[in-house]
């Protein structure tokens, strides 16, 4: 998928989150800090971790997460995907 802008603070409290930068960069912030990633690296984030991801370019990321997941937890808003579809 193609990700650019600041997505909303949410959580996934039954399921880690995998995240893999394919290209650009990727900021996922946490209330106490930042991760940066960068192309070729990936990071979980661990069920219940509220976060929030950030592209201050494009970037193309690979987002890993079981079926049936909504892609801003309970957040909801106008970034909610339609939910099993395939990209």
């Amino acid at each position: 998928m193609k990700f650019e802008g600041e997505f909303v603070w949410h959580d996934h409290p039954n399921t880690d989150e995998v995240f893999v930068v394919l290209e650009g960069t990727l900021e996922i912030e946490f209330r106490d800090g930042t991760v940066t990633l960068n192309s070729g690296e990936m990071f979980v984030v661990p069920k219940g971790v509220e976060h929030r991801p950030i592209a201050r370019n494009e970037c193309k990321i690979m987002l890993v997460e079981p079926k049936g997941v909504v892609n801003t937890g309970d957040a909801g808003g106008s970034l909610t995907a339609q939910n099993d579809v395939w990209v």
